[in-house]
């Protein structure tokens, strides 16, 4: 128990030092983000402030003996997202290294047989889930503070619900630490952001997010208790990507139509509001599934069903007042 403490001591350090180093040095460093159709702020801040969380997510694995099965594939990609920070690597190298490194995890960290074919669909399954979460990850931070508050929450219902259900005691572990990586790199990030998260924060916790789920998951239950702990980032992604693609309108292209966008660009809300609001909702989400799914599937799904209903209703009267008023 001690020593776990200073695990997650060691990981709130390391995401508040490599916050604090990039938002210094990140100009000299070239990690800058200058504002761009997407963007909801309007001077360049450097970026790359995850580079904390990475350490702390690379020292919690090594100082809790995770196999490397699990903590190699997510260092690789996140040193690839940090790349994409400085140089701008290009989608399809991005995606063929996600879907590499996605591979490699699914074959030899989980103990699915993929020669069979239910195996099969797993991986291509899993894979889509893993990739997808990831940039889902990456595609909802986009204001001050929303995927610190909600990698905060999210890790922490998994740690939760890893030692309330007998779960890996070391990946367990390992997902309170990344909560304290995220709280370590908040005070930099909100309410006025001194730096950004970066791709190489905001890939490797949705990455990372998805592995757990993955390697918990036993059952289909299983499978959307778990994933429902970030419940919100998925369905503001899905929806807004619906929308785009109902518009006629490319997914490659930038854009600020997802509701926490709205809501702050449009709606003038303060950043910390939106994203305060999104993390208390998550967390009361989480729970709800979390309990919802102890009573089996369809209670799950009906529960996750009206969550879905409510979310859409709610983000189509925001864009109807705001965007189509």
């Amino acid at each position: 128990m001690i020593n776990d403490l200073w695990i997650y001591g060691t990981a709130m350090t390391a995401g508040a030092a490599g916050a604090l180093a990039v938002s210094v040095f990140g100009e000299k460093w070239a990690l800058l983000d200058r504002p761009n159709e997407r963007s909801s702020h309007e001077l360049a801040v450097p970026r790359g402030g995850g580079i904390g969380i990475l350490v702390a997510f690379i020292v919690g694995s090594l100082m809790l003996s995770v196999s490397p099965r699990f903590w190699i594939p997510a260092v690789i990609l996140s040193l690839v997202s940090l790349a994409e920070d400085r140089f701008a690597v290009g989608v399809v190298k991005r995606l063929l290294a996600q879907f590499v490194v996605t591979f490699f995890f699914l074959f030899f960290a989980t103990g699915i047989h993929f020669n069979r074919l239910p195996g099969a669909i797993l991986l291509a399954f899993y894979s889509l889930y893993i990739v997808g979460t990831a940039n889902f990850y990456n595609f909802m931070d986009g204001i001050n503070g929303i995927a610190g508050i909600t990698g905060t929450v999210a890790f922490s219902l998994l740690g939760a619900y890893g030692s309330f259900n007998g779960r890996d005691p070391v990946l367990t572990a390992l997902c309170f630490s990344m909560a304290c990586g995220c709280a370590g790199f908040l005070p930099f990030n909100l309410p006025r952001a001194r730096v950004f998260l970066g791709d190489v924060g905001s890939i490797l916790l949705g990455f990372v997010f998805a592995c757990v789920v993955v390697s918990w998951s036993d059952t289909v239950t299983e499978f959307l208790s778990l994933a429902g702990f970030l419940f919100l980032f998925y369905a503001d992604e899905l929806v807004t990507l619906a929308e785009r693609l109902g518009d006629g309108e490319s997914p490659a292209r930038a854009h600020r139509r997802h509701l926490y966008q709205v809501l702050v660009n449009e709606g003038g809300l303060a950043h910390w509001r939106v994203s305060t609001g999104y993390g208390l909702g998550q967390l009361v989400i989480g729970l709800a599934v979390w309990i919802a799914g102890s009573s089996g599937l369809l209670p799950l799904a009906g529960l996750l069903a009206g969550f879905f209903i409510f979310f859409i209703r709610f983000n189509n009267r925001v864009k109807k007042m705001y965007l189509n008023g």
